[in-house]
């Protein structure tokens, strides 16, 4: 059973998450502060994914997130920013954070579950053809879900290894914003085309000089250029 995380100071709002995840079929702990979640954190308890609202008593739950994408042990944890600022700004400030997907409240719990699926499935749907995938001074190792440029570790979040992965088994292909959100969401149409935009930046920036790789087709979309192997 998958275990989630809810980080949220308002009780019927966690109560509410609970209840529909429950429901759903996954394990669910729940904390009203960032301080509780750390303090409950350790790698026995370590959850699937993790649900933050933004706005919590003793840190932004921006914090929480910069803090798990620091650490060597939780930086692969998937993250849904759940919160009451709702403008697009907002939005991508979780998204460079390393959110994996953003909900504002008032919110559906049907769309919620949904979200919470679309990410766990980005996890454990990898590219199929090959266990790794060589390109250029890239590495991507599927089954142990690690990335190396040029022989360095690189740390990607679930969704960035999952839009890396897409774009080099296709390489050379161009693939619009909407497909990618249709490979990664599985159709499920609750996210804003510039989601794209704010994680390909991210791995560039991360990808570091194999960033030019990526290749920014005006109009269209991206593609990872064809490389002499």
């Amino acid at each position: 059973m998958k275990s989630i995380a809810i980080v949220d100071d308002e009780d019927d709002i966690r109560s509410l998450v609970e209840l529909h995840l429950n429901r759903a079929g996954f394990h669910t702990n729940s904390f009203e502060n960032g301080t509780e979640f750390f303090n409950w954190l350790s790698p026995a308890t370590k959850p699937s994914l993790c649900i933050l609202d933004i706005m919590l008593p003793d840190m932004q739950g921006t914090d929480i997130c910069r803090k798990l994408r620091n650490s060597e042990t939780y930086n692969d944890l998937p993250v849904i920013m759940l919160t009451a600022l709702g403008h697009e700004a907002d939005k991508v400030t979780g998204l460079e954070l390393g959110a994996d997907d953003y909900v504002t409240k008032p919110f559906s719990p049907r769309e919620l579950v949904a979200r919470v699926r679309a990410v766990l499935r980005r996890i454990t749907h990898t590219p199929k053809n090959h266990a790794t995938i060589q390109c250029g001074p890239i590495e991507m190792d599927i089954e142990t879900f690690s990335l190396k440029v040029s022989g360095v570790y690189i740390d990607l979040t679930s969704t960035e290894f999952k839009i890396l992965g897409i774009l080099l088994e296709g390489r050379g292909k161009v693939f619009s914003r909407s497909q990618l959100l249709d490979l990664l969401w599985g159709g499920e149409k609750f996210v804003f085309e510039r989601t794209i935009d704010v994680h390909i930046r991210n791995i560039r920036e991360k990808l570091g000089v194999a960033s030019e790789l990526i290749q920014n087709v005006r109009g269209v979309g991206y593609r990872i250029r064809e490389t002499k192997q």
